[in-house]
């Protein structure tokens, strides 16, 4: 064979093989990639929030969500930028409704991925390429920004959200089946659009919920999250949001979605070993406890200590309900979905 018969036929091999996908090439200008900010009085930090977003960014919907201070208004008398198209929602939604109707509007107008970065100017607008990277990679459906990875910056933090942040974390890792996470009211957030289209955007939560119950959505949907690494950022502005005010609302929600998603995957799409470990354990502890609490109150009244042999089948049962418990607990975090959504959902 030829050194000229070798070449044609490495060509021929090099030209069979199908070019990579644009997107899967991690280069932001190789999607088109739009940006929602929800606007609540953010007056003040609009304007810089805008003159920061990269200009690989394909659009920039800014949703004035029956602002008082006519946010809507400000941008567009004095923001010069075509990307930046203005959606007023008539009445107020919250941030949740609000971050919706720009995913609809982006959607429609064909993104690819939906950026959602508050208007307060907290979020680095930089590290947005950082943030849509996994998705353009192939390697997640959804990220979100973390800012707990750098424990350097973790003492820029507020005391308080530090703490409230913990806690809600961990109920967020029950509620939502995302058990690698952190940081789950971290707004800095990107989603492919594809996967977007199959979510129920009427039913996601309106309000500051919204986060959480975006998560617990992906999870039914089987998506992949992943946390991206990002820098605390605290200036002037102020938070709308009371702690003391939604305390017990993200309670109840946060039990709701714990019981909507183990019957969703664990009972209605699927039926496994880990299915009956959970109705097993809840039915021996639940068992053990109330036969405790039953022995506990004929003790009290005639005066007479239980039987070696009455505390331990009480104790038996509630010691064989946890190990099953944990057993379910064990296999949920393993199932964690691993596989992209959007590249099953393949192209239209």
């Amino acid at each position: 064979m030829t050194t000229r018969d070798t070449t044609m036929r490495a060509h021929q091999a090099m030209a069979a093989v199908p070019a990579p996908d644009a997107m899967s090439t991690g280069s932001l200008a190789a999607a088109r990639v739009a940006v929602v900010i929800p606007c609540y009085r953010v007056r003040e930090h609009i304007l810089g929030v805008l003159d920061s977003v990269p200009a690989e960014v394909a659009s920039v919907y800014v949703v004035d969500d029956a602002c008082p201070e006519a946010t809507g208004d400000e941008v567009q008398a004095r923001c010069g930028d075509p990307r930046v198209k203005v959606i007023r929602n008539p009445v107020n939604l919250g941030v949740g409704g609000a971050v919706m109707a720009g995913y609809r509007q982006a959607i429609a107008d064909g993104a690819d991925i939906l950026v959602k970065m508050d208007g307060d100017g907290q979020m680095d607008a930089q590290a947005l390429p950082k943030l849509v990277a996994p998705i353009l990679r192939g390697e997640a459906d959804y990220t979100k920004g973390n800012r707990f990875y750098d424990l350097a910056q973790i003492s820029r933090m507020p005391r308080a959200r530090i703490v409230g942040n913990a806690v809600l974390s961990f109920m967020t890792k029950i509620s939502s089946g995302y058990w690698d996470i952190f940081d789950p009211t971290n707004g800095y957030t990107a989603l492919h659009a594809r996967v977007a289209e199959k979510l129920p955007l009427a039913k996601i939560s309106q309000r500051y919920f919204f986060e959480t119950d975006m998560l617990f959505r992906l999870n039914i949907a089987r998506a992949v999250v992943v946390d991206v690494p990002m820098d605390a950022r605290y200036g002037a502005e102020t938070s709308n949001l009371r702690v003391s005010k939604v305390v017990f609302d993200f309670s109840f929600k946060h039990a709701r979605n714990t019981a909507k998603r183990i019957f969703y995957n664990y009972f209605l799409r699927d039926l496994s070993l880990a299915s009956l470990e959970l109705i097993a354990g809840l039915g021996f502890a639940t068992a053990g406890t109330l036969l405790g609490i039953g022995f506990w109150f004929e003790s009290s009244s005639t005066g007479i200590t239980a039987s070696a042999g009455s505390v331990m089948l009480v104790a038996l049962q509630v010691i064989v309900g946890i190990q099953l418990i944990l057993g379910f607990l064990a296999y949920d975090i393993s199932a964690t979905p691993r596989r992209v959504l959007h590249r099953l959902l393949g192209r239209d």
